[in-house]
């Protein structure tokens, strides 16, 4: 074995499901042909079948392209695709300052980013300026598509939906954006309605899913399997929860979690975690003080633990917003005990539904 052999690097395994939007450019990439000389350009439709089975598997998908934006989007109007793409960036600026855009309306690492162009020299200028994208040749998207980055870890009963939340999202930021009231007004106005539910089978991909991708507002960082929570859900020593939630925009899905272990004479809240879509909703202590005021019914005690990541003092302060207080600790992992005296409501600006 040569020096040389020893000196090279293992290539890098590809994380699976890392893409979670796909920016195409729409000139002999989408269509065949270019729309400002060919009016009657033809969708391709080996593009058109990844796009719609990405789209169902909860990858979003937009546009940067050198176009004029009301002739191609009536173009897209006509195909019936304009509704598959979020934040369409049609005009004459740079495609990378495109997708930095798009990245930035939705909230996304571009990391998290694939850009799809026809052109070697777009495809480079992208590559430059954003490193960060994986650049894709129009020519290579049947071989390039299926690879492991574009095959999410978790298709839900979500992940069909998840391009109708993050319409509904941009929604919500656009009138936030024109909104002159204070905070509390605006999200008085969304009409949300936070549900509570114990978690049934059909709920543990997404909740499986919740405890691998939530990092911010999951307390303890631990990931759960389906069959883990199958088997939790199933205990009576146990509590799974699940919470949702919805506005007059629509629904963000299923974005809580909770997992309890009901003893004497404490309760003992193993795992508590929130999508960090809800973060500046203001619903981050809804369930945590739900549980509270449970424990507090059966005449038990209430523990938490918390382990600290160094990614999730969000959820450290919600607890501590909460009042619960350290009573022991090991290293990183701290046992923390809750005042069941005085457990915050929820909002005034939200509605609280608990079933089961």
């Amino acid at each position: 074995m040569t020096s040389a052999t020893l000196d090279t690097p293992a290539p890098a395994k590809p994380v699976q499901g890392r893409i979670k939007c796909i920016v195409w450019d729409l000139d002999h990439t989408l269509w065949d042909g270019i729309l400002l000389e060919d009016p009657d350009v033809v969708p391709r439709p080996a593009v058109i079948e990844h796009i719609r089975r990405l789209d169902a598997m909860g990858v979003l998908h937009s546009i940067a392209s050198r176009n004029d934006h009301e002739t191609a989007m009536a173009a897209l109007e006509r195909f019936g695709l304009a509704d598959m793409f979020l934040c369409p960036q049609i005009g004459w600026n740079p495609k990378s300052s495109s997708i930095r855009h798009i990245a930035e309306r939705l909230n996304l690492g571009l990391d998290a980013f694939a850009f799809i162009d026809d052109q070697d020299f777009e495809l480079a200028e992208v590559g430059h300026a954003l490193p960060e994208v994986t650049c894709v040749h129009a020519d290579d998207i049947d071989e390039s598509l299926v690879r492991p980055e574009f095959r999410p870890r978790f298709v839900t009963d979500e992940s069909a939906q998840r391009r109708a939340m993050y319409r509904s999202q941009l929604a919500r930021d656009e009138v936030r954006s024109d909104f002159t009231g204070t905070d509390e007004e605006f999200l008085a106005g969304l009409d949300m309605t936070f549900t509570i539910a114990p978690a049934q089978r059909e709920d543990l991909q997404r909740a499986e899913e919740l405890t691998v991708r939530t990092n911010q507002l999951n307390s303890t960082g631990r990931t759960y399997s389906y069959d883990e929570l199958d088997a939790l859900r199933g205990s009576p020593g146990h509590l799974l929860l699940v919470a949702s939630l919805t506005d007059r925009f629509g629904s963000y899905g299923k974005i809580g979690l909770a997992l309890v272990e009901k003893g004497s004479p404490d309760w003992h809240l193993n795992m508590l975690l929130m999508s960090c879509r809800v973060m500046s909703r203001g619903v981050g202590t809804v369930l945590l003080g739900h549980l509270m005021e449970r424990a507090r019914d059966a005449g038990a005690g209430l523990l938490a633990d918390f382990v600290e990541t160094g990614r999730n003092r969000m959820m450290q302060i919600t607890y501590a917003f909460s009042g619960f207080r350290e009573v022991a600790r090991d290293g990183s992992r701290v046992t923390l005990a809750a005042d069941l005296s005085a457990v915050q409501p929820a909002p005034s600006y939200v509605r609280l539904e608990v079933t089961g």
